[in-house]
């Protein structure tokens, strides 16, 4: 299951990374339910995780399709960006040389 976990980040973080770019406005749209479904999968799985759930929530809830926040550019830039590092950061420090 830990396997899924990690592959469910990086195509997160992925999606986070490809937001920084141009994109059309479907793709923005397509982001907001899945990382929505993901950040509340991810609040669930991490439950027993310190503040980790409450995180993703707050996450979730800042990407919900259903009554968007307005949110600069900028700030989505930045904000797309840690969820990105956030995301990607704890599958390298993990990682146990063999």
């Amino acid at each position: 299951m830990k396997l899924k976990m990690n592959y469910l980040k990086i195509i997160l973080a992925s999606l986070c990374l490809l937001c920084l770019l141009e994109m059309p406005y479907s793709f923005y749209e397509f982001f907001r339910i899945i990382a929505l479904a993901s950040f509340g999968f991810l609040a669930y799985k991490e439950r027993d995780n310190g503040a980790w759930p409450l995180f993703w929530i707050i996450s979730a809830l800042i990407v919900q399709p259903f009554h968007k926040f307005y949110i600069t550019r900028p700030l989505w830039t930045i904000i797309d960006f840690v969820w990105a590092i956030t995301l990607l950061y704890p599958l390298f420090t993990n990682y146990k040389k063999t």
